[in-house]
């Protein structure tokens, strides 16, 4: 009797070793996950949280705040293309007159991207884009429901990750007045990733109002900023700073930006 049980526990030992142990699956690749965050149109599903300050400019010492949620979700629609789902949720405190303010949402976009699944050299999406007119924030009310398209196109070589975003919207039904969104974007980006997840990032969003009377379209931004993309308690994450001065800007804007972003990362296993 003292034999057999001795033999079934040598043997439920050698079984049992190599699942106990077993080792806890290594942390992702800080530097590649950061790499993989800077392309708009890669396979990580993402929660980011921007944080955006105003102040300066025509704004003088007040701050018009903007906190940008932007879930982005990557689909898998063959073997060969994916979608990116991109939305655009911006919630709004806007200074106003004698000390006032006006705080809610502005209007909702949403962005689809297809693209390779198995992308190349030189990755790219493209697809339709669409705002809602969901502000409730008088300021920022626009009373315009927009389509246009976004595009995306970039290049990943050693430590830089290099590319441009183009989004433009056009009115489609309008409730009326000021102002229309006819809205033109164009981000350009450079990333250099100097390891553990450090990146300097230049990333300004260069805008266009087309209805703007003249002077007043452009904002041009210059500027810089830097980012960490991390595992904190077991969840990847991605941290960043970044400041802009408006070399450009229409009449009533801020002069100047500081730009604060926590981005929750889920990338595929």
């Amino acid at each position: 009797m003292r034999l057999a049980c001795a033999v079934v526990a040598a043997w439920l030992t050698v079984i049992a070793a190599p699942v106990f142990a077993q080792q806890p699956e290594p942390p992702p690749d800080a530097t590649e996950l950061a790499k993989k965050t800077q392309n708009p149109v890669g396979d990580v599903t993402a929660l980011p949280f921007q944080f955006n300050f105003n102040t300066g400019g025509d704004l003088g010492d007040q701050t018009l705040f903007n906190l940008n949620f932007q879930p982005v979700i990557p689909f898998k629609l063959t073997d060969n293309w994916s979608m990116i789902a991109r939305t655009i949720v911006p919630l709004y405190s806007v200074p106003g007159a004698n000390g006032t303010s006006f705080s809610g949402v502005g209007d909702i976009q949403e962005q689809l991207f297809v693209t390779p699944a198995h992308p190349g050299k030189f990755i790219w999406g493209v697809g339709p884009m669409f705002s809602l007119p969901t502000a409730t924030a008088s300021p920022v009310k626009t009373g315009s429901w927009a389509g246009g398209f976004s595009a995306v196109g970039l290049t990943a070589t050693g430590p830089w990750v290099v590319g441009a975003l183009i989004t433009q919207v056009w009115p489609m039904s309008d409730a009326g007045g000021e102002p229309e969104t006819n809205a033109f974007l164009l981000q350009p980006f450079v990333n250099y990733n100097f390891g553990g997840g450090w990146a300097l990032a230049y990333a300004p969003n260069i805008t266009a109002n087309w209805d703007a009377s003249d002077g007043n379209e452009w904002t041009f931004p210059l500027g810089l900023g830097i980012t960490r993309t991390t595992v904190f308690d077991g969840r990847p994450m991605s941290l960043g700073v970044q400041y802009y001065y408006n070399t450009t800007k229409p009449q009533g804007a801020a002069g100047q930006l500081l730009r604060l972003t926590v981005s929750l990362l889920y990338p595929r296993k």
